[in-house]
């Protein structure tokens, strides 16, 4: 492993991803994640001289459409659908993910 990744890098990444993994999941996702960082080197030697840089593969550009202003979902319709919203307030309710 030229990369330098070790299993303790992973426990933290693990860590701050606050994902709980036993022993068994660490040796895979550290064996995993080695193996797609050995592919990276393998693509960054690849020599490049010469090829122009694009932002996008050529001709993947689908048809584009004209914007049109359109009338929206009436809020009321949209708080019905909703599992926990705040109907007089007009406010959707999400578990909070942070702190």
């Amino acid at each position: 492993m030229s990369h330098g990744f070790t299993r303790d890098d992973l426990e933290r990444v693990a860590r701050l991803a606050r994902l709980q993994l036993d022993d068994s999941e660490l040796a895979l996702f550290a064996r995993l994640v080695a193996g797609i960082l050995d592919y990276a080197e393998q693509i960054q030697r690849v020599d490049t001289a010469g090829v122009e840089p694009t932002a996008h593969a050529p001709g993947s550009a689908g048809p584009m459409r004209d914007d049109r202003v359109v009338a929206s979902l009436p809020r009321q319709e949209a708080l019905a659908a909703a599992p926990d919203a705040d109907r007089s307030a007009g406010l959707f309710k999400v578990p909070r993910v942070i702190g």
